[in-house]
């Protein structure tokens, strides 16, 4: 016998996909979560930063300057996107294995909201003040310069006071297997399933593998550095339903996500356009 919507528990299942979409994300690791407000399509949330503390000369006579209010400057982050999945198990076809074929598609659906939000996240290259190339002058990246690409952009990082805490790389496939022909790099680099390159750290930055690496036609790739202050990101899970369909013996499941992300911080985010050569 088939097992029914009776027995889905949305909160079980909803459990089971946000574990799945983390796993997927990996822009969405490189971006910064402390948020405040209530998530839904179209509401805003608040990103707050603290403000500039002064540094002002101690004087026995006078003791400390006048103390200062600490400066909670922030922005807001909207809730812009929405994004639904709909699937159903044909009873005839799963008979007893009806929660197994589920759970699997429940799977599969949080890796493709997963991989619609990187892209999504990815796409906000264009909020980076600090550029190493362009669509006009793009760098060439080859085995022989692909490692000292990676020193110029943590240089650019150092020169612009960029925090060394967090800092990252996201990288194409093809940049990662340029790395590993260099000696100066492991020859056979792991990488994890959240896209983190195991172990490999470069001018203090922590290497990620990415396929979402925003390109045009295969050439001028968009590879994103920095620190997690530099991208806001908030999302989460607004409604997951199990159901009946009307017309079908069938389980069905649909769930509804909402999200939005924002560069809140240009000045801790670099973009360095580059060609595979």
């Amino acid at each position: 016998m088939a097992l029914t919507v009776t027995e889905f528990i949305p909160q079980l299942w909803s459990a089971r996909f946000l574990a799945n979409l983390h796993k997927n994300l990996v822009y969405g690791k490189i971006a910064n979560k402390d948020y405040e407000g209530e998530l839904r399509y179209g509401s805003k949330v608040r990103i707050s930063h603290i403000g500039p503390i002064t540094i002002s000369d101690y004087s026995t006579t006078t003791g400390v300057a006048t103390v200062e209010d600490v400066k909670g400057d922030g922005t807001w982050l909207e809730i812009t996107e929405q994004k639904a999945f709909n699937f159903k198990v044909e009873d005839i076809v799963a008979v007893q294995s009806n929660a197994r074929l589920v759970d699997e598609a429940m799977g599969e659906a949080a890796y493709a909201m997963g991989d619609t939000i990187d892209q999504f996240i990815a796409g906000h290259y264009t909020g980076a003040a600090l550029t190493i190339g362009d669509d006009t002058t793009p760098q060439n990246v080859t085995v022989a310069t692909a490692y000292d690409l990676l020193v110029d952009i943590g240089v650019k990082l150092d020169e612009n006071n960029v925090p060394a805490a967090g800092r990252y790389v996201v990288l194409p496939a093809w940049f990662l297997g340029m790395l590993a022909k260099d000696p100066r790099f492991t020859k056979e680099p792991k990488v994890l399933e959240n896209g983190v390159v195991e172990g490999q750290v470069v001018s203090r930055m922590q290497l990620y593998m990415s396929n979402n690496v925003p390109n045009t036609a295969g050439a001028k790739y968009k590879i994103l550095a920095g620190t997690m202050r530099a991208i806001a990101y908030a999302g989460q899970i607004s409604k997951i339903e199990p159901y009946r369909p009307e017309k079908f013996f069938a389980d069905a499941v649909k769930g509804l996500f909402v999200y939005g992300a924002k560069v809140v911080d240009g000045n801790a985010l670099l973009c360095m356009t580059a060609n595979k050569a």
